[in-house]
This record gives C-alpha cells, structure tokens and sequence, in this order.
C-alpha cells in the first residue's frame, strides 16, 4: 500500500515536523480495548453524535436496519505541538474534537441506511503525510491499521451477525479502508456482504481491487465510490490526478465525466448541523478531482478555500444519505 501526498503543505509546516523525533515502537499509546464503549466513537447500542440528524424529515433508522455501517474517520490529530506519531485513546480533548466534527458531520449521513460502527484508533498524525521520515510515517500508518483491522475482527465477532455491510470513511480514514477492503472483501471472506463502499478523500485508482469495481451508476451494489472536492478550475499540486483515479459524482453517482448542476445537490449540511442547504454546490470530474463551483451558504462570502477536502461529505450529504439507503434497497432485491 502506497501512501500518496494528499495536497501540497507550507514549508513552515514541514520545517516544524523536523524536530519530532523518529517512530519507537516502545514510546507508542496503550491499544484500544474494543470489548469497551469508549474505545468506539459510534455505536448503535449508545446514543452518539452518529444518531444526530440535520432536521425530521431525515430520522435515524439505526434500529430497525438490516444493515451495518462500518466508518473510518479522517485524520484529526493536528495538533503541532504534540511530538508522538499516534494519537492515545485516552486523550479525551481529541476524542471530543473527533465526536463533534467527523462523526457529527459524516457518519450521521448513514443513520438511515445502517448501524453505525465507528472505532477509535491510534490514528497516525497529519504530518505522516509530508514529513521526511517515511519510514516512521510508514510505521505510524500501519500501527493505526492495526487498530482498524483489529476493531473490524471484534466488530465481525461480536456485533455483525451476518448482516450486510457497508465500509465509509474519508481521508487517512480512506487509506485504513482500502487495506481493509482488499483483505477482507476483495475476494475475500465478505466479498458478497458489501453493499457499497463510500472511499472519499484519497486518490484511488481504477484497478485497485481485483474484483471490486468502480460504482457506474446510482443502484450499482458491491462497488466503490470516490471522490476529491476542490474548487472548479483549480488543479491542485502534489496530488495523483489523471483518468486512471476513480472520480464518482455524488449528484449522479456515475463516473461519466460530465457536470452535474446545482439543482441536484439536494442538500450540504449547515455548519451548526441544524438544517440543510439544498442547490448549493455542482459538481463535475475533472482530470482524477472533482470540481465544485463556490458553494454557497451563510458566511461564503468570506470563504475563499481552494481546496475542499474538509467538506468532501459534507458538501452533498443528503445526497450521500439518499444514495445510501437507495444501494440497500438495491442490494435486496
């Protein structure tokens, strides 16, 4: 597994990493217990910000549902002051910081497909992805998959019961997942137990997997989607691009290239998560990246970001959510 650069990084941030000093694999956190509530961020037997919905009209079906839901979160370990590689689950501060803003944001997308599953992890930090020191960035990386993979075997054990699943997660979570899937799903065990695979946030390629293919239309089941979101006409630096990088549109859920107009957006998710922001943003695939004209929401005349990584779900998070419980429905049948 390869670990490509997300974006291109300050060399201020660069200059601040080279003081950190290399992965020992004595000095790392205590693993996580996952026979213990705390070491998950979502689970459906504890209330959680996964069970929040935007307004009504959007309940949480956890349940009820047939379905599991297994999310990887996103890189939120930032902080430059701190010196280790991993992330300690007992650092209550990130936990908190992990709870209301990925699991809130994100994961709460799929409450009306599936139970939400969202381990904690010794997730690697932000400056894994650009630091000089590949072999501990490597070692860093793969001690947080070792979280992941062994939450997945409890996960399996304890709490699937043979049901269906479906794997989401975005950015560092994303590459935790593209190892999972090609260990578990890509001709493996649970090959016919995925719905659909939601892999945002990372660079992937069309032949990735042996036998999972790139999602083509809006009901396909046992495929993958993804996407990259930055502002239409910026081509960023220091990415994978090119054709050969799977780009789905999450307003047509095809990979055909063409644009897809606002009127289809049917709703990004307001920043206090308390209503919904239909029309707001487009969507096109454009050279391995997906285009997004400046959406448009309370205070976007102040937001001047090129790079949408941030709001990869949120952008499109009913559509994601609709999308969701549609490949269900289609996986029954």
């Amino acid at each position: 597994m390869k670990y490509p650069v997300l974006c291109g990084m300050a060399l201020l941030f660069l200059a601040s990493c080279t003081s950190v000093r290399p992965f020992l694999s004595n000095s790392v956190p205590a693993a996580p217990d996952y026979s213990k509530n705390s070491s998950w961020a979502a689970l459906p037997t504890k209330t959680d910000p996964a069970d929040r919905s935007p307004g009504p009209e959007f309940p949480d079906l956890q349940a009820s549902s047939q379905v599991d839901v297994f999310f990887l979160h996103p890189t939120i370990y930032l902080d430059n002051s701190e010196k280790t590689w991993n992330a300690s689950m007992e650092d209550d501060k990130l936990n908190q910081k992990v709870d209301e803003s990925t699991i809130l944001y994100q994961s709460s997308a799929f409450n009306g497909a599936g139970r939400v599953y969202a381990p904690r992890y010794r997730q690697a930090h932000y400056r894994c992805f650009f630091h000089a020191d590949k072999a501990s960035s490597k070692k860093a990386l793969d001690l947080a998959y070792e979280d992941v993979k062994a939450a997945f075997e409890y996960y399996l054990e304890n709490y699937n019961q043979k049901r269906p699943i479906i794997i989401a997660a975005h950015s560092q979570g994303t590459l935790h997942a593209l190892r999972l899937m090609e260990e578990f799903f890509d001709e493996g065990p649970l090959k016919n137990k995925l719905v659909v695979a939601y892999l945002v946030g990372w660079p992937i390629p069309k032949k990735e997997f042996e036998s999972i293919p790139p999602c083509e239309t809006p009901d396909q089941t046992g495929c993958f989607c993804s996407w990259r979101s930055y502002l239409h006409g910026y081509m960023p630096d220091g990415v994978l691009l090119g054709d050969s990088i799977v780009v789905t549109n999450p307003l047509t859920w095809k990979a055909d290239g063409l644009a897809a107009n606002k009127s289809l957006n049917e709703g990004m998710i307001a920043r206090k998560f308390n209503q919904v922001l239909p029309q707001s943003a487009d969507a096109k695939a454009v050279n391995g990246v997906l285009w997004v004209h400046k959406p448009k929401f309370p205070g976007s005349l102040f937001f001047w970001k090129k790079n949408y990584h941030i709001a990869d779900y949120n952008l499109f998070y009913v559509n994601i959510r609709k999308n969701a419980q549609h490949r269900v429905d289609s996986f029954w049948k």
